[in-house]
């Protein structure tokens, strides 16, 4: 029987996409490296202030975009700090407990919530602390908090929809053993279900990870600056890696400036994967704890 065209076209598509990726993929961090590696010096992190200095603080940093590093490391830590245990907490509740009448309710305000303009929620932010300062808080303003919450919001549905997908692609055979031994529901989460879908809530947390590393929209309207040394308190302005690239593609004034703004984009690059693979470090880590070194 001869098998339609259609059929062909789509193994053809199916087996030329994942080539392409890489070919893409490859050729933007190339390109990235190619401009961006002769600008990877100390004067790159530090400008022509002191290596230890510039770590410690001791003096400001304001040529070197090491600033920007510790304030994107800061800003990533904060947000994953203020969305992860809310939202795989309520992916857990969505995946176990919730009836389908709440599950209906939370799931679409959720869905709503991945669904907004990474501006609207800088915009929201930044609404919010007028908001304040013509209410109760007359000394509000912007700073890292307020950008991490934003951004804390803005990853909260990754993290919802991958830990509730992860629980319910565990079996129910699995669920029905366990309370046939006699688990609670809660002791039934904690030995059973989490164990088993800690890669996919893991990989809801290298998402969210990554999307709070590069986003730039919404810390422009909630802290940002282009120059403001080290981070210094949660209410205080902040550099970020993300700005700085931004800002360097829109003001420059010459080659050299904009070869150190793809240096910037290649550093950025580089603290990404090392921050994932610290989060799958932390994963099979778990994950060995929680099944007793098997894995």
């Amino acid at each position: 029987m001869k098998r339609p065209f259609s059929l062909h076209l789509f193994r053809l598509a199916a087996g030329t996409a994942p080539a392409l990726l890489l070919v893409c993929v490859g050729t933007l961090i190339g390109y990235l490296a190619w401009r961006g590696a002769p600008t990877l010096r100390l004067s790159l992190f530090f400008g022509s202030t002191p290596v230890w200095d510039g770590l410690t603080g001791a003096r400001p940093v304001w040529d070197g975009i090491w600033p920007a590093c510790a304030g994107t490391l800061c800003l990533v830590g904060l947000t994953l700090l203020l969305a992860v245990f809310p939202g795989v907490g309520c992916g857990i509740y969505l995946a176990e407990y919730a009836s389908p009448a709440w599950k209906r309710r939370i799931g679409g305000a959720v869905n709503m919530l991945a669904g907004m303009p990474s501006i609207v929620m800088g915009l929201f932010g930044f609404s919010l602390i007028l908001l304040l300062r013509h209410s109760v808080a007359p000394r509000a303003n912007t700073g890292m908090l307020l950008a991490a919450s934003c951004l804390a919001l803005l990853v909260l549905p990754v993290l919802v929809a991958t830990t509730r997908e992860a629980l319910e692609a565990v079996p129910d055979s699995l669920r029905l053993a366990a309370s046939a031994l006699g688990m609670t529901p809660a002791r039934r989460l904690s030995h059973v279900l989490l164990p088993i879908s800690v890669r996919g809530i893991g990989g809801g947390v290298v998402l969210a990870l990554g999307r709070a590393a590069e986003d730039t929209a919404v810390i422009m309207f909630t802290g940002v600056v282009a120059n403001a040394g080290l981070p210094a308190g949660l209410t205080d302005k902040f550099e970020s890696l993300s700005f700085s690239i931004y800002y360097t593609a829109a003001q420059y004034q010459d080659q050299a400036e904009l070869l150190r703004g793809f240096g910037t984009a290649l550093v950025l690059l580089g603290i990404s994967v090392m921050l994932l693979c610290a989060a799958r470090f932390l994963e099979k880590g778990y994950r060995r704890r929680w099944r007793g070194g098997d894995a």
